[in-house]
């Protein structure tokens, strides 16, 4: 009788460890970075007023960040009074801690511009001016906190650290833009420096980095000032660059790998493109570009042979063939943030529509939108969906939407 006690006692602690180990990370722009979530049974149309709205709260500070959800709880960033914060709240919308993340980014469009990361209980956060902080999930408990500009180099950017910090295994990534440092590996427990890479020396360009797995390696793929680059993962040995006209200094949205293939669009000139990632990850090669395409940090979304995202000129939503490169088809609806979910895309305008769009190879149909009620400065963040809630952060106001059938 013992035995079979301990035996039980035993499998249920391995099947927690496994469980803990397994725990989804939540990060910028849903689980694999392509703004698509894996929800059904949501709502195809809505009313006038949009879907019904479960809670609301304001007071969350200044930013552009998104929320993150994970278990019972919501985080997000925002700056009050030139400080950060990172709050965490229950699913009805009340206030379970606020935690100080230091002096926030004050010069131009003020606010937290960085979603945080959330993988295995720790959140990582990073502000404007380049801290990174490790946080316990739970209550908050500051773990370790690293300077980008003082402890790495950095070069502070025009509007300041924007990326969403990206995790894998043991390792945290960040890009500090420095002309030596350009980006660090860091050890998720203790913030230690695990590789340092100069790549290309460029400053930062504001875009939260991509993994890919390939069978021989790990890349991490981002953007500098002047080129998407690619690094090995384990080592931050750079293999490889594809070069950002000198238009700009804005590339914000994260790529994508899929079939062999990068997709990013960028607001440069360089527009839309696609590039074929060769075996081993050493080395890309051009397939086709679109220059008429130049969204700056809505991000986009792929859909079978079609991307979907938005254009600054003219402003409007938009799709593209991704095998020849060509527009197919426009939707007047302003321009802005995009996601997926349910086999509907979800935009959000910077004059602050929400719009629930059909996409269907290569068109796009406006079936419903609502204007979102409360908050102050852009709009300029990313909806996320979790559980059947699409959430909507407009600066210091944030609400939670009903969108289940």
């Amino acid at each position: 009788m013992k035995i079979n006690v301990r035996i039980n006692l035993l499998i249920t602690f391995l099947m927690l460890s496994v469980n803990l180990i397994c725990q989804t990370t939540a990060q910028f722009r849903g689980p694999a970075r392509n703004g698509i979530y894996q929800e059904k049974n949501l709502l195809k149309t809505w009313p006038p007023e949009g879907p019904v709205v479960l809670w609301k709260a304001e007071g969350i500070g200044n930013g552009y960040s998104s929320p993150i959800i994970s278990g019972d709880r919501i985080y997000v960033t925002g700056e009050i009074d030139s400080i950060g914060y990172l709050f965490a709240f229950d699913k009805t919308g009340k206030l379970v801690w606020k935690k100080e993340t230091g002096p926030e980014w004050m010069e131009n469009f003020t606010g937290a511009r960085s979603t945080p990361t959330l993988a295995d209980g720790l959140i990582y956060v990073e502000t404007g001016m380049g801290r990174i902080l490790c946080f316990d999930a739970n209550d908050g408990k500051k773990i370790w906190l690293v300077e980008k500009v003082k402890d790495l180099h950095g070069i502070l950017v025009r509007f300041g650290y924007s990326e969403g910090l990206l995790v894998n295994d043991d390792l945290v990534y960040c890009s500090p833009g420095g002309p030596d440092t350009n980006i660090v590996a860091l050890n998720r427990f203790n913030g230690k420096i695990v590789w340092v890479s100069k790549a290309l020396g460029d400053t930062t360009a504001y875009c939260s980095p991509l993994l890919i797995t390939l069978p021989s390696r790990k890349l991490i793929v981002s953007f500098s000032i002047h080129h998407l680059i690619g690094l090995d993962a384990s080592t931050g040995e750079f293999l490889w660059s594809h070069y950002q006209g000198p238009e700009g200094d804005i590339q914000a949205n994260t790529p994508l790998f899929e079939n062999g293939n990068i997709y990013y669009v960028t607001g440069n000139g360089n527009g839309a493109v696609k590039l074929a990632l060769s075996e081993d990850g050493s080395s890309v090669t051009e397939i086709w570009k679109n220059v008429d395409v130049s969204d700056v940090h809505g991000g986009f979304i792929k859909i079978g042979d079609f991307l979907y995202t938005s254009q600054y000129g003219p402003r409007r939503y938009c799709c593209v063939n991704v095998n020849t490169g060509l527009l197919t088809d426009s939707l007047k609806f302003d321009k802005g943030a995009i996601i997926m979910a349910d086999d509907m895309l979800y935009c959000y305008t910077e004059k602050g529509m929400v719009g629930l769009v059909k996409p269907g190879n290569g068109k796009m149909t406006l079936i419903s939108s609502f204007k979102l009620p409360l908050g102050k400065k852009e709009y300029f963040t990313i909806p996320v969906i979790s559980d059947g809630v699409l959430y909507m952060r407009h600066g210091n106001a944030m609400l939670a939407y009903d969108i289940r059938k």
